[in-house]
């Protein structure tokens, strides 16, 4: 898909706002007081799905800064992620919907298929300067229907002490990882550790692996998908990473690691401020290895996107277009970047974090190749990654080999 024209950023007094501690509001629903007696614009609604901390206190902070630049209050909802969805299609059939609607990434195609959210060419905006992959996530039927600020992806964390006692280097193949992970793999503690749930968590996990060997979700029962899960069905199997990978959430890989109980881990910059807070820990980051040298490391792209909805106010969707353009300006993306541990989408300010912030220039590296997950698929998206996920439990508990695993997780 192509890119499209920039953003314009109005001003710059929404970074400085956001910087500035600002006390929180209550979070509501309904909004009598929308407009004042001119008809003017004086509120907007906003939902998402962050309920905890930090997430909650910084886009509270951030919507309030950029809607006082708009000349609107916000009346914030923050409803649980796995609910959202749900939410917002009921939302849809009354037409109940907020102004300001933040969907996970991979949750847009699906919503902006129903026709319950609005163009932003509409108001003016678009998306030139961002990464190829955000853009293809934001985008439905030619049509751009969101702007996400920052983006997230996985990478791989190894313990820098316990990898120099054993002499290994952070490995950057297959080939390589499986003899690191054997290498470092001592007594209680394995080589490697990661997520093999049978969630979009496992998903997700599993897509760097099967996308850097040409795998593709169109195709799940595919040799090079095979072959991918063929490398977590040899570390598991040798002992290398633990059998109970099948189990483990991402939280659940980073306490391992946390604990000393892996050497290596794969998992995502969300982490880093726990793992900053563990006493005695030192640890780096590294891309993903890929199957042979010299190939190129895709990793999926995280995030959410911030979209206008259907509403019927035409007045009111072009204030909730100020706001989310403000809140995507560079300056927000660098702050939010900053403290969320995330990643600005507008690949030169991207490198400009990197600068910034030594510790996360592997995730910045990775950037310009994040792909969307709905890239190939689109709203047909969950069903694939329902199956990936299955098939890949299949294989790491034994039911099958992995190429009849994901043959029988295709099949349904």
């Amino acid at each position: 898909m192509a890119r499209r024209g920039t953003v314009q950023r109005r001003t710059t007094a929404a970074a400085v706002a956001l910087l500035a501690p600002l006390a929180l509001v209550a979070c509501g629903g309904g909004d009598d007081t929308a407009a004042d007696a001119t008809g003017e614009v004086t509120s907007l609604t906003v939902q998402d799905y962050y309920n905890n901390e930090p997430d909650n206190t910084v886009y509270q902070e951030a919507l309030e800064a950029c809607g006082q630049q708009v000349g609107v209050s916000i009346e914030r909802t923050s409803v649980p992620g796995d609910s959202l969805i749900a939410k917002v299609l009921q939302q849809s059939s009354s037409r109940t919907l907020p102004d300001i609607l933040m969907l996970d990434n991979p949750d847009l195609q699906q919503i902006a298929a129903s026709g319950a959210l609005a163009p932003l060419g509409d108001f003016g905006l678009s998306a030139e300067g961002y990464a190829e992959g955000v853009v293809d996530a934001s985008t439905y039927d030619g049509e751009l229907y969101g702007l996400q600020p920052v983006t997230n992806t996985i990478a791989l964390y190894y313990n820098e002490d316990v990898l120099a006692q054993a002499g290994v280097r952070p490995p950057t193949t297959w080939e390589e990882l499986k003899t690191a992970a054997a290498a470092l793999t001592q007594g209680d503690r394995y080589g490697i550790a990661f997520s093999g749930i049978n969630t979009y968590e496992g998903t997700w996990q599993f897509l760097p692996f099967m996308w850097s060997n040409g795998g593709s979700e169109t195709e799940i029962a595919s040799p090079e998908n095979a072959e991918a899960l063929q490398l977590w069905v040899d570390l598991v199997r040798s002992g290398s990473a633990s059998e109970a990978v099948v189990g483990w959430a991402q939280a659940d890989v980073n306490d391992q690691f946390k604990a000393g109980n892996a050497a290596m881990m794969i998992n995502g910059p969300w982490q880093n401020p726990t793992l900053n807070e563990t006493a005695g820990l030192n640890y780096g980051i590294a891309p993903i290895p890929v199957p042979q040298a010299g190939d190129e490391a895709v990793a999926p792209l995280g995030g959410e996107t911030w979209t206008i909805p259907q509403t019927g106010d035409e007045a009111r969707q072009a204030a909730a277009a100020e706001v989310v353009e403000c809140l995507t300006s560079d300056e927000n993306q660098l702050a939010l970047a900053e403290k969320r541990f995330t990643v600005p989408t507008k690949t030169a300010v991207a490198e400009r974090y990197g600068q910034q912030v030594p510790e996360m220039q592997a995730f910045v590296d990775m950037v310009p190749t994040l792909r969307a997950r709905t890239g190939e698929l689109g709203e047909e998206w969950p069903e694939a990654a329902t199956k990936i996920y299955t098939g890949v439990q299949t294989a790491l508990t034994g039911g099958a080999e992995p190429l009849a695993a994901l043959q029988q997780a295709e099949n349904g």
